[in-house]
């Protein structure tokens, strides 16, 4: 290929131009001084920290014919050898793809031939965490007793998977991320180099994107470079990063402490239409979220969090203007949401749910009861008539009882009295004489007797019972009469129906008679046949 990305054309050949590992390189470069080489190194730190371009600038130095102050001269031939990767005596090993006791036995073989051109043989192991146990055990006495010519260098960004037997083998040198101050130096120097330009402002929120790795930091910077022919600006990283910037953090931030649902989501929804990342935007959140935290605790949160001193003092002053308390909920609220977004359909809609949530803290349980009193006191300025809590309930329990007040019913016949004797033998007789309808008369409830006739019910949801038994109303008149002696008919009614007989006879007559004379007087009644 033609073009060589970045990280790969600035990778810094000498321990002079590492930056940010002082302490690893002013050892490593004492060690080459006074020839005391170890037979096993190991790096650790997290990604683009530099693990790998030390290994390389230190399989140089220890073999380098010319060294000058510990730093490898660049000119000699095996130091062009090494450069062009073509010296058969640096082996670099990926353990992700090697990582079975066959490749670490191969190792073990090859190991014992001497170097070809240079003084060391040198085997740089990369992410050798991932390792398998048998593959550890092989080379367990290897890397305890290698020969004289032979240098091991381990690198990994997780130390804690190594077995305790190989960390007690080697000389451990942690690599630590780097500052951002040192980041903006770098990448400087590189844009120098390449003859382009870049804001200040780009080239910080590049930095902070990179969370302390200069092989990030050079990668993006890569991409802010191909997207335009000029000078590398804030407004044109932040599009290339898809990041918000630091002025609307800020906003969004004064929306959150303000109770702003609205306001929260529209500028949600401006950064989306502008083609910001969900995920990159809640990350964003939650920095600035801990950046108020920390300016809460500590005040100048200028070199902490490596911004300007006017960012600086605006931490500061936003800070004031929101309770540790509630400062901490949202926090954590944006944190728990985090992680959802990752298997979210709409990511966005976990977005927007978090700043809903952290704008009414009236519907979260968590809540502490001073986030919800400044909540009461903001709806009071914007002139929202906030109802106490004891007329609420009192309105609800009004609502309750209306909805639980039971709707007027049809006058229901009263309860059902003890059926006479003669009632109960004619009903038997009915049965025995029809057993197609024996089924149905437990259905038929005995209300009323009055010399005469019979009143039974049925309930509504027994109507085609009822319809059935009409049916046979001569049957049931007949058996009645004999039961009872005299002439007795039968009335079936719905329940809650008044009774629709008709006009009763006799000793019933006479009872509706006087009965009328004493409600409207017997001079207004005129009795005709």
């Amino acid at each position: 290929m033609s073009y060589q990305v970045l990280y790969r054309a600035w990778r810094p050949g000498t321990f002079s131009e590492i930056v940010g590992q002082d302490a690893v390189v002013k050892t490593l470069r004492r060690q080459v001084v006074t020839d005391r080489i170890a037979h096993a190194y190991l790096f650790c730190g997290t990604r683009g920290t530099g693990k790998t371009t030390a290994s390389k600038v230190l399989a140089k130095a220890i073999n380098c014919l010319h060294p000058n102050n510990g730093d490898p001269c660049g000119e000699c031939e095996i130091c062009r050898a090494l450069q062009a990767e073509s010296c058969m005596d640096v082996v670099e090993i990926d353990a992700a793809s090697n990582n079975g006791v066959d490749e670490i036995r191969d190792l073990r073989e090859k190991i014992k031939f001497p170097p070809s051109v240079t003084k060391y043989k040198v085997y740089i192991v990369d992410e050798v965490h991932m390792l398998s146990p048998g593959a550890f055990n092989a080379l367990l006495k290897t890397l305890e007793e290698p020969p004289r010519h032979a240098v091991f260098i381990l690198a990994t960004t997780e130390p804690q998977k190594l077995p305790a037997t190989i960390l007690s083998r080697c000389q451990r040198f942690d690599f630590h991320r780097i500052g951002v101050d040192t980041i903006v130096e770098r990448m400087m120097v590189v844009l120098g180099g390449i003859g382009r330009s870049a804001d200040d402002d780009a080239l910080y929120e590049i930095a902070r994107a990179a969370d302390g790795a200069m092989r990030d930091a050079l990668s993006l910077l890569d991409c802010c470079l191909s997207y335009t022919d000029g000078a590398v600006t804030l407004e044109l990283a932040q599009d290339v990063l898809g990041t918000t910037g630091r002025a609307f953090m800020f906003d969004f931030a004064d929306a959150l402490i303000d109770f702003d649902a609205g306001r929260a989501l529209n500028m949600i929804n401006d950064a989306m239409n502008r083609g910001r990342d969900p995920q990159v935007f809640m990350r964003d959140v939650t920095a600035h979220l801990r950046g108020l935290l920390l300016a809460g605790a500590v005040g100048d949160v200028t070199e902490l969090l490596e911004i300007t001193p006017e960012d600086g003092a605006r931490f500061a002053e936003q800070c004031r203007r929101i309770d540790p308390v509630r400062l901490a909920r949202l926090m954590e609220l944006f944190m728990r949401a985090e992680p959802d977004m990752k298997w979210a359909t709409r990511p966005r809609t976990v977005l927007e749910l978090a700043a809903v949530r952290a704008c009414h803290p009236e519907q979260e349980q968590d809540a502490a009861l001073s986030e919800r009193m400044a909540r009461v006191e903001k709806l009071v300025e914007d002139g929202v008539r906030v109802v106490p809590a004891a007329e609420e309930k009192a309105k609800r329990v009004e609502e309750k009882r209306a909805e639980e007040k039971p709707k007027p019913e049809p006058v229901k016949a009263g309860p059902a009295v003890q059926p006479p004797k003669e009632y109960l033998d004619a009903l038997e007789r009915v049965a025995g004489e029809t057993p197609s309808i024996k089924a149905t008369l437990p259905s038929m409830r005995f209300v009323a007797f009055d010399g005469s006739v019979v009143t039974v019910e049925f309930s509504r949801k027994q109507m085609m019972h009822m319809k059935m038994l009409e049916r046979k109303k001569a049957l049931f008149d007949s058996a009645l009469s004999d039961a009872f002696g005299q002439p007795v008919s039968i009335h079936m009614q719905l329940e809650g129906e008044r009774s629709a007989r008709p006009a009763a006879t006799g000793s019933v007559a006479r009872r509706v008679i006087e009965e009328s004379y004493d409600v409207f007087g017997r001079d207004k009644i005129d009795l005709q046949d």
